[in-house]
Parts: structure tokens; C-alpha cells; sequence
């Protein structure tokens, strides 16, 4: 090439080089451009959102596009301000998830994001001191983009972003970006949360007043506290709710209420005081969280009944009086967030008002029992000032005229039925001696000790057990024989609430001429083959020791009946 010809090439090399840098200049300016609008459209679509939830879910989703990351995730920050309380994430699939197991508490990199909140950029991310491995399962990750999101100068959580598409690092215009969203992110989640507040308090206002209304109304004690239960279980979002209250003379609770998952299977469960979170909340009279009930180290004891529940809280009923009257338990499904001081304030309240339905529940019973008692004194009254007074002149008219029957068949008769006139006086008199002596004692007598058993089973069961009672209960069954039929009693309702898993249970108390008969009978699985009977062998046993016979039946309508006899004339 000619001297001539070079010295034209030059120009046009140097005009090539300044265009292709125009050119990349206004690509990286387009860039800027598209990446800026990309942020604004970012802000603006996690601002519109009300919905906390959907929140976070959309500053994760828009973290990880405007980085292009393969994994993003935020981690909000718990009450202890040490570990996390919720982990959002974007990039794994549903079986990732249920393969890796246990979401992260805060430890490693997340943690170190916790200990020390400023924005954290890594090449390689297991070459960090923090860093310790992944869980078995776990994706491999590289680079790293971590940026906290502070609301109104608290931090609220993390961003955490992983892998860049295309194997390129996470560079300060990446941390900018998502340093600007932040922000964004804090003001929105800020705005979704007041908002979320209001709504929540004016459902609390709304549900106080329903139930103030039932109260007011005079609605039974378990249906009010199932209201209460119920709206407490759709305020807080929570899916299980328990109301357990103390067992008289013990250190355990028993599930008087339980609603959402698996009810039937937890409620008549009895649970210790020691080691349980209900019973945390009752013997400390003051409300008790906890972030995951299944792994919670402080509460080992009672039965495993919280499978796939996450955070739960057990609020006192009623301590403004220093008396607990139970507990209400609320738990939220795994991944929820845990319960906030916020949402505990309402809960108390609302337990003011469950302690307030089991107080007018008990007044309720006593001014009943009253109203009974001072009903048979009046029936004992008229049956002895009236109908004993009248029978008696009657049998007296019936043999003095019979001196003037001279037909022997009739004379008979006429005597016959005077006999039958004293008869029914003794029954009488036994009848008014019964319904005296229980006021006198108290309600000691069997029939109202039978009716006690039976009322007490209620809470156990969830509903009321059928009772009917014949004859001269009070007069007829020696002592011996009333505490033998109590016993019998109460260990078979014992054993329907542990085993039968009934809907409906019946008891018959009956008092003949010559023997009390006791028969509970129930819709429940049945007896088990071959299984423990330990506690019908001991019924059995009370039977023969005094004369008597026990049976326990399978209906062919399915259930069991169980049939106790005891004879009156060996007592």
C-alpha cells in the first residue's frame, strides 16, 4: 500500500473508531434509559399495592428482574431482630422448596446482612467468612447482591439476589438499582402495613360488637366462645385455634374448643401445664408466642397435635381479676408471618370478653340452680300439704266403709286399693324427703351428682350427652352403692372422650324395686378387638363385688353399649 493511500485510510479508521464509540454510548445510554424506566415502572407497581402480602411478593419479583438474577429472596426480619420471621423467594420451584426442607432462619451470608444491615456484593459467594454451605438440595450459587430495606430508619428485612444470568458479577450499578428499590420498597411495605391495621381494627371492632351482642342475648357459653374462636381464627389469618381450660384438682388443660385442622382429633385432648405454650400463657397469666411451634425447644411436652403449623400465640381468658379461666391458642399455617405485638393487644381484649362469656356462663348455672332448688321446696310443700293430706282422708273414708261391704270379692277390692293409697304416700313422703334432703346437702345426692358428671362431660366431648333418670334415686340407693354407680359413670365418659370419637352418647340411670341399673351408650368406632380393656374389667369387678352384672355391647347400629347392675337388697 502506497504512503498516498494510507494517509487517506487514517481518517476514516479514527471515524470509525469515534462512531462505534457513539454507538456504544448511546447502547449504554439506551440501557441506562430502559434500566431507569424499568425501576420507575418497579416503583410504581410495588407503591399500588395494598395487599402486604402481594407486597413483598412483587419487590421480590421486580429485584430480580431489574438485576437479572437467576434467585432472589427477602427475608423479614422477626420481633427478636436475631432471625428471620418470613422468607419470600423467587426462582425455586414448589419442589425445590419441599426438597430443601426448613425455610432459613438467618444464618451464614443472610445472617451476616442481619448482624451488620449495609449492602453486601460478593464475586464468589462461599469464600466469605460467614458463609458455611448450603442445606442438602440446595441450588448452587455464586455471586452475590445483598441490600437491607429500612422503614422509617428501622430495617425491615433483606433483599438477597444470587446468580446473574450470563455468569457476570453483581456490579454498583446492580447495588444502586436495587438500593433505590429498597427505598421504594420500605415506603410500600410501610403504607400496605398502616393499611393493613385499619382494616384489622376495624374487623376487630366489628367482631366485639357481634359478640357483644350474643352476650347480651344470652347465648350459651360454647357458642360464644366459638364466635369468639371462629373471628379471632379469620382476623389473624390464622388456621387452628384451640380453647383449653384447667381440669379441677389438676396440672392439666383440657381442649374444650378446637376449630380449623384436625379438630375432631385435638379437641378433649388434655395437655400439661409444664412444658406446652397454652400452658405457658396460663400459669404466667400473659400472652406467649412462639415463631414455629413444631421445632420450639421451650414447649416439648403433650401430644404432637401442630403438624404443618408455624407460628402460634396462647392468650389468657380473663386475668383482670388474677383468675385465668383458659387459654385461646391461635397458630398460622408454616411460612406465615409470626404474630406482632400488634395483633397480641386485640387478642387480649378479645379474651376479656371469652372470660366475661364463661363468667355469666357460671352465674347463669347458680341463679338456674337456685331457681330449681326454691321450685322443688314449692313442689315438696304442696305434694305434703295437699296430696298426702288428700290421699290420706281418702284411704281413711275408703276403710271405714268397708265394714258396710258385705260382698267379700269387693271388701277386698276396697282393701286392696287402701293398701295400694299407703303405698303411694310412702312414695310420696320418699319423694319429698329426696327433693329436701337435696337442697339440704348441697346437690349431693346421686341424681344431681349423675347430672354434675354428665353437664362436666360436655366440655370434653364438645356437645351434651343425653341423661334421663327414673325412680327413687335419692332414697332407694344405699351410699355404698351411689359412689360405686358415680365411678362407673365417670370412667365411662372418661372412656368415650379418649376412644369413641362420638357424635352422640346417651345416659340412663334407673332405680327399680330391686336393683339400679346405669347404661351409656354411644355413636362412637365401637369396642376394638383385642384391644386394652383394662378400664372395662375394672367396671366389671365394681359389679360382682356387690351382686351385680356388667355387659358392654356392640349395637348392630354400630357404637357401643355399656349396661352396669347393681342389686339395692345387699347394700
Amino acid at each position: 500500500m502506497s504512503a498516498e493511500e494510507t494517509a487517506s485510510r487514517l481518517p476514516r479508521l479514527r471515524l470509525d473508531e469515534l462512531l462505534g464509540e457513539l454507538q456504544s454510548r448511546i447502547d449504554a445510554a439506551r440501557g441506562t434509559r430502559d434500566r431507569v424506566q424499568s425501576l420507575l415502572e418497579a416503583v410504581m407497581s410495588v407503591g399500588r399495592e395494598l395487599d402486604l402480602a402481594q407486597a413483598l411478593r412483587r419487590i421480590v419479583e421486580a429485584a430480580a428482574v431489574l438485576v437479572d438474577a437467576r434467585y432472589a429472596a427477602l427475608g423479614v426480619i422477626g420481633p427478636d431482630g436475631e432471625r428471620l420471621s418470613q422468607f419470600l423467594t423467587v426462582g425455586l420451584t414448589q419442589d425445590q422448596i419441599d426438597e430443601i426442607g426448613l425455610l432459613p432462619s438467618g444464618h451464614g451470608i443472610l445472617g451476616e446482612l442481619i448482624r451488620h444491615p449495609e449492602s453486601l456484593r460478593l464475586t464468589e459467594l462461599s469464600s466469605h467468612p460467614a458463609s458455611y454451605g448450603f442445606p442438602a438440595h440446595h441450588p448452587p450459587m455464586r455471586t452475590f447482591l445483598g441490600v437491607p430495606v429500612r422503614i422509617r430508619g428501622q430495617v425491615f428485612g433483606n433483599l438477597y439476589l444470587t446468580d446473574k444470568h450470563g455468569g457476570q458479577d453483581f456490579d454498583a450499578d446492580d447495588e444502586a438499582v436495587i438500593a433505590t428499590l429498597a427505598v421504594a420498597a420500605g415506603v410500600a411495605i410501610d403504607n400496605a402495613r398502616l393499611y393493613e391495621e385499619a382494616q384489622r381494627r376495624q374487623a376487630w371492632l366489628q367482631a366485639g360488637a357481634e359478640i357483644t351482642r350474643s352476650l347480651l342475648s344470652g347465648s350459651e357459653r360454647l357458642e360464644v366462645l366459638r364466635l369468639i374462636a371462629q373471628r379471632a381464627m379469620e382476623i389473624t389469618g390464622s388456621v387452628l385455634a384451640d380453647v383449653t381450660v384447667p381440669v379441677v384438682g389438676t396440672d392439666q388443660l383440657v381442649v374444650e374448643l378446637a376449630l380449623g385442622a384436625d379438630a375432631s382429633a385435638r379437641l378433649g385432648l388434655t395437655i400439661p401445664v409444664n412444658g406446652t405454650l397454652s400452658g405457658a400463657a396460663f400459669s404466667g397469666a400473659a400472652p406467649e408466642t412462639s415463631t414455629d411451634l413444631r421445632t420450639d425447644l421451650r414447649f416439648p411436652a403433650g401430644p404432637r397435635r401442630f403438624e404443618g403449623m408455624g407460628s402460634a400465640v396462647a392468650v389468657p381468658l380473663g386475668t383482670a381479676g388474677g383468675q385465668v379461666h383458659g387459654v385461646l391458642l391461635l397458630a398460622r399455617a408454616v411460612g406465615e408471618p409470626v404474630f406482632s405485638i400488634e395483633e397480641t393487644g386485640p387478642l387480649l381484649g378479645f379474651a376479656d370478653q371469652a372470660a366475661l362469656a364463661m363468667e355469666l356462663a357460671v352465674r347463669r348455672s347458680d341463679a338456674d340452680q337456685l331457681a330449681l332448688l326454691e321450685d322443688r321446696d314449692r313442689i315438696a310443700r304442696d305434694l305434703h300439704d295437699l296430696a298426702i293430706q288428700r290421699l290420706f282422708a281418702t284411704g281413711m273414708t275408703l276403710q271405714s266403709a268397708t265394714r258396710f261391704i258385705e260382698h267379700p270379692g269387693a271388701s277386698e277390692r276396697v282393701l286392696r286399693a287402701i293398701g295400694d293409697l299407703d303405698d303411694t304416700i310412702k312414695i310420696i313422703r320418699s319423694t319429698i324427703f329426696g327433693l329436701r334432703a337435696r337442697e339440704a346437702e348441697g346437690g349431693q345426692t346421686l341424681r344431681s351428682r349423675a347430672a354434675r358428671a354428665v353437664g362436666e362431660a360436655q366440655s370434653s366431648l364438645g356437645f351434651g350427652p343425653r341423661l334421663s333418670m327414673e325412680g327413687l334415686l335419692d332414697t332407694d340407693v344405699p351410699q355404698q352403692v351411689a359412689e360405686d354407680v358415680m365411678a362407673v359413670l365417670t370412667e365411662a365418659l372418661s372412656n368415650v372422650v379418649r376412644h369413641a370419637r362420638a357424635t352422640r352418647v346417651g345416659v340412663a340411670l334407673q332405680a327399680t324395686a330391686k336393683e339400679v341399673v346405669l347404661t351409656v351408650s354411644d355413636d362412637g368406632v365401637g369396642l376394638p378387638s383385642g384391644g386394652r380393656r383394662s378400664g372395662l374389667a375394672n367396671l366389671a369387678e365394681r359389679a360382682e363385688g356387690l351382686g351385680g352384672s356388667f355387659e358392654a355391647l356392640g349395637p348392630a347400629e354400630g357404637g357401643t353399649r355399656l349396661v352396669w347392675r347393681a342389686p339395692l337388697d345387699r347394700a
